[in-house]
């Protein structure tokens, strides 16, 4: 590895999960076409973002990270956007409550179009093609044509996330995000769940908070908080040179910023010590994350994190355990205890979607939801027995009703995976898993923050 960065250095090593492009003239072409464009977010944005990183970091905030497995153009409609984001702010106000602390609204959303595959090719009736790797770079329709890497493809990413990116500010700012209206939803939303006599007893007592705060004049007009909202975009950072192309000099502090989200992360067949991953991602201040699977080593983890956060500044880096629910107490403890012991600041996230994949009896790729469930509750054990502070959670989701992950309250068998099986990758929780996932999420942490006060009281009494 060189020891000094620049914003091309990523290109004079090795490099995983990148297509091949037929025309190299072409994909120059575009990518010096992007690096004209305006940038999709902004340095001050992504700072602020850290900082919040930070608190969660240090025990007093909850990450929230969710959106599509891969977005699409297909798929590119507003209310699909303002479905997924009205779910991710029910989810937020339920955790809020559970965690008495601030939850920090991180999207896959703007952005996640690129995907990493096990396979460069793959082959069905004896047919083999090129691998899907996300609507960035190539069709998913099943033809020679399709498979082909067309650059042309990373401008229209572009715009869509341009677009995006529009319409989530509107919603966050334009009243769209105002706290009464987030409640009446979940009150509407347990009402009509099976499990409703569960999450009663939560609603109401958000019920009851909120009517407090009406009763002592802080309302959406007194207290702009309470009707607007921060929300920040992320996506896996896998094709190097549409980030490489979007990434801008901050005038301000003359560091450079991956302008095409907000923050970014390195999956886990692309985070190669000495690989071009990692070097992009070392170079550019976004606050970054980065996938660990049950393969991780220690050693390797303290390296990674000492050339990905030289400085171990608190909300850099966000480490995303992605074990399956069977894995977590095998893998994720030795991994935490030695952050720990080594004094690194981390941000330890869960996400319990890609280990917990498997095959349904018809032939669809689904995850259970009591596996999702397991992962994160096992993730909270270890952490809760090691001392350290589970700080958010990163899920495949949508907020359309889709039917492509088994199990919930308003149950989805393998029979009905066919319905409105939608997603061009991986499965997805639908709308109603997800705010489920959130309620007894909510009820996890909450249950241990009671028994840490109830602790602390005897402690002085």
């Amino acid at each position: 590895m060189s020891k000094s960065w620049s914003i091309d250095s990523w290109r004079n090593l090795p490099i995983k999960q990148v297509p091949t492009y037929p025309d190299a003239q072409a994909l120059e072409a575009v990518e010096q076409e992007l690096g004209s464009y305006p940038p999709l977010v902004f340095a001050g944005e992504a700072r602020a973002l850290k900082e919040k990183l930070g608190e969660v970091a240090e025990g007093n905030a909850f990450l929230l990270q969710g959106g599509d497995c891969a977005e699409s153009f297909k798929e590119f409609h507003p209310n699909n956007i303002r479905d997924t984001f009205k779910v991710m702010l029910q989810m937020a106000v339920v955790l809020t409550f559970g965690a008495s602390c601030p939850v920090v609204k991180v999207g896959r959303m703007a952005g996640q179009f690129a995907k990493p595959r096990s396979a460069d090719t793959e082959t069905i009736n004896g047919v083999e093609l090129p691998s899907y790797r996300g609507d960035v770079v190539n069709g998913i329709e099943f033809t020679e044509e399709a498979r082909i890497p067309d650059p042309q493809r990373q401008i229209r990413a572009y715009n869509q996330s341009a677009a995006t990116l529009n319409l989530l500010r509107a919603f966050a700012q334009g009243g769209f995000a105002d706290l009464t209206k987030i409640h009446r939803w979940n009150l509407s939303f347990v009402d009509g769940s099976p499990a409703a006599e569960r999450y009663s007893k939560l609603t109401t007592q958000i019920d009851e908070a909120v009517a407090f705060m009406q009763a002592c004049g802080i309302t959406a007009d007194s207290a702009p908080q309470l009707r607007e909202t921060d929300f920040y975009t992320s996506h896996e950072a896998l094709l190097l040179g549409y980030e490489q192309a979007l990434t801008r000099q901050d005038s301000l502090t003359g560091e450079y910023y991956d302008c095409s989200a907000h923050m970014l992360w390195i999956g886990d067949r692309t985070r190669n010590l000495d690989g071009a991953h990692v070097e992009f991602m070392r170079g550019v201040k976004n606050p970054i994350g980065m996938k660990c699977g049950p393969t991780m080593d220690e050693d390797d983890l303290i390296r990674l994190i000492d050339r990905l956060n030289p400085q171990n500044e608190a909300g850099r880096l966000t480490l995303i355990a992605r074990m399956g629910a069977d894995n977590v107490f095998d893998n994720l403890p030795r991994l935490v205890k030695r952050v720990k012991a080594e004094g690194r600041k981390v941000v330890w996230s869960c996400d319990p979607m890609h280990g917990n994949t498997i095959k349904a009896a018809n032939g669809y790729k689904t995850r259970p939801f009591d596996s999702i469930l397991s992962e994160v509750k096992n993730f909270f054990d270890v952490h809760k027995a090691e001392g350290t502070h589970a700080g958010g959670v990163h899920f495949e989701m949508t907020g359309t009703d889709v039917t492509e992950c088994i199990g919930g309250a308003r149950e989805v068998t393998e029979d009905a995976l066919s319905d409105r099986y939608h997603t061009h990758c991986d499965p997805r929780l639908n709308g109603g898993q997800a705010l489920e996932l959130a309620f007894l999420m909510a009820e996890m942490i909450k249950k241990e923050r009671d028994s840490i006060r109830a602790e602390q009281l005897a402690a002085s009494a």
